[in-house]
């Protein structure tokens, strides 16, 4: 299960991570994040120990999601020791997201 980050948990779960940590800014009024929703909960379960998974609901948390330049969702967002290393804006096939994951384990 994806974990639900939110604006005051981002830091600890994310920047300060060890794993690479892969991220969705995502609403619950998208349709795209709806199709990409199922993808995201897939790849928490297959990557469960080696890497962090979860999602950032825009509408409740705002602050990273600027922070980060996110205008549009879902944007999933790929970090390594507290920097951004991948970025995907829209759906995109699962096999994106692992290769993003892959390429830093």
């Amino acid at each position: 299960m994806a974990l639900e980050i939110t604006d005051q948990s981002f830091e600890e779960v994310v920047l300060k991570s060890e794993k690479p940590v892969l991220v969705d800014f995502w609403a619950a009024w998208c349709g795209p994040c709806r199709m990409v929703g199922p993808i995201i909960e897939e790849i928490s379960n297959d990557y469960e120990g080696k890497a962090v998974v979860g999602k950032v609901d825009v509408d409740a948390n705002q602050e990273f999601a600027a922070k980060y330049g996110v205008r549009n969702i879902p944007t999933v967002l790929v970090f390594q020791n507290g920097e951004v290393v991948g970025r995907q804006v829209g759906v995109a096939p699962k096999a994106t997201y692992e290769e993003a994951i892959n390429s830093l384990l």
